[in-house]
């Protein structure tokens, strides 16, 4: 699978959040300020997670074949990581 510069922005500001929080507790900011931003990161986390299972999924039904068994081995791997990343 190819990763776009999309998802490396992605991630680049991710570290940037998470960067930000490190900041924020050695700087000992209120704890319900520093879990918001976890928070966040979380939830971009998980996004980013959610855009590279998809389009995992979308490259295997792509490329599916006359091999329906392993056409389907792919798709509920990719299903499976889905799952696995909530």
């Amino acid at each position: 699978m190819s990763y776009d510069k999309k998802m490396v922005n992605r991630i680049n500001r991710i570290q940037g959040q998470l960067n930000g929080v490190i900041k924020m507790m050695e700087e000992e900011k209120d704890c319900k300020d520093v879990i918001t931003q976890l928070s966040a990161s979380k939830s971009s986390i998980q996004r980013l997670m959610g855009v590279i299972i998809s389009e995992n999924l979308i490259e295997c039904v792509k490329s599916a074949d006359d091999d329906n068994e392993l056409s389907q081995k792919q798709i509920n791997e990719a299903v499976n990581l889905l799952v696995k990343s909530k």
